[in-house]
């Protein structure tokens, strides 16, 4: 089964432990309707307007049919451009609209049944007639809403599917691309696609698509993560050591016992226990692909004037852009944001990774112990007094 309709019980079209089980990161699946009557909380020009916004990660990809060529331009942009583009053949692709408009942030809530740090991003496309970015492959698990208009989804199930890139292109697009099955995706309709399948999306008639992408971080860039991280704690002065040394049967022979003290230098460097790992992956992945750096305050609030503001009715809000995870540490635990990691309690952790405004009652329920961990959060900018 690849297409299902969503039901007010089940917006997948099951219940999720079934999706969990059957199709995530396994096989693609359509579910008809999963936001029934979706009416999208911004309009093209909206999407347009951010894109000319300094900061912003935005790209235009144009094709060419005749040459069967695409061209990519990347953002901010000047408004003046896209009265020019014409009614067909073009795309508009802006990153992290989460972070920009709080009612997109809201889709990421239907999908609370994956952990939040697994998920990326918001993406919105707004495609004209035509419009597409050609066929290719995601390395991340991927929900496609279709939020306004109509775009035809085609994929390849094939697992021996050809994935060779073509040549002398901007985008990583297929060589060749054979599908095996093909939709007109409605407002409301989502398509899941799971690592590795090929993929083509053009626009019916002009169109939006919500792209949820999945954190999926390569093998090569947690290893080279971590190899950065020793290079800053492992002094030079600790060096290979042969202290056991035997009279050797061939002087030119890298033997056993050699093998055997280099393999003993790389166990003392990788994480040795769930604790570690988790540390080293929750600095990690809250600052992988991390678009903005967040600054400090100018001027941060003392204390007394923040239980002040909260009394008055003002709020903590986290950064947009702010990362946020626990983990626990035996009976306490560690709280990551933005790469940086906090002892405290893991009710408070749990509490401020879920990334919710702080009120009065909220930060009075946190302990009085814990207090100094808001003000810090506050004082690096991943917690913003909003009055």
């Amino acid at each position: 089964m690849i297409e299902v309709t969503a039901s007010k019980k089940h917006f997948l079209g099951m219940p999720v432990t079934e999706f969990l089980r059957d199709y995530w990161q396994k096989k693609p699946l359509l579910i008809r309707q999963a936001f029934s009557d979706y009416q999208a909380p911004l309009a093209p020009e909206d999407l347009a307007g951010i894109a000319c916004e300094e900061g912003v990660l935005a790209r235009l990809v144009k094709h060419d049919r005749k040459k069967d060529h695409y061209s990519v331009e990347t953002g901010p942009f000047k408004e003046s451009i896209f009265p020019k583009l014409g009614k067909k053949d073009w795309t508009l692709l802006v990153q992290d609209m989460d972070k920009w408009d709080g009612d997109v942030r809201q889709l990421i809530s239907a999908f609370d049944f994956l952990p939040r740090w697994r998920v990326d991003d918001v993406m919105i496309s707004f495609a004209s007639s035509g419009g597409s970015v050609g066929p290719h492959i995601d390395q991340y698990d991927v929900f496609l809403l279709q939020a306004y208009g109509q775009r035809r989804w085609e994929i390849d199930e094939n697992p021996d599917a050809d994935k060779a890139f073509r040549k002398n292109t901007e985008l990583k697009l297929l060589q060749h691309f054979s599908p095996s099955q093909q939709w007109i995706l409605q407002p409301g309709d989502i398509l899941y696609l799971p690592p590795g399948v090929p993929h083509h999306g053009e626009a019916v008639d002009a169109c939006m698509t919500f792209s949820l992408g999945m954190r999926a971080p390569s093998h090569a860039e947690l290893l080279n993560d971590w190899a950065d991280g020793l290079f800053e704690r492992v002094s030079e002065e600790i060096r290979y050591n042969d202290g056991d040394l035997k009279v050797a049967k061939d002087n030119t022979e890298i033997d056993a016992d050699t093998c055997g003290r280099v393999l003993d230098i790389f166990k003392q460097h990788v994480p040795d226990s769930p604790a570690a790992a988790a540390i080293f992956f929750g600095r990690f992945v809250t600052t992988y692909r991390n678009s903005m750096e967040i600054a400090a305050p100018p001027k941060t609030p003392k204390p007394e004037k923040i239980i002040l503001q909260l009394a008055k009715g003002a709020v903590l809000e986290p950064h947009p852009f702010a990362r946020w995870a626990w983990c626990k540490d035996g009976r306490d635990a560690v709280l990551f944001v933005q790469g940086e990691s906090f002892a405290t309690l893991p009710a408070v952790a749990s509490r401020l990774a879920h990334a919710q405004a702080l009120d009065a009652k909220a930060f009075n329920d946190i302990p009085e112990s814990e207090h100094g961990l808001v003000f810090e959060l506050v004082e690096r900018g991943y917690l913003v007094l909003q009055k």
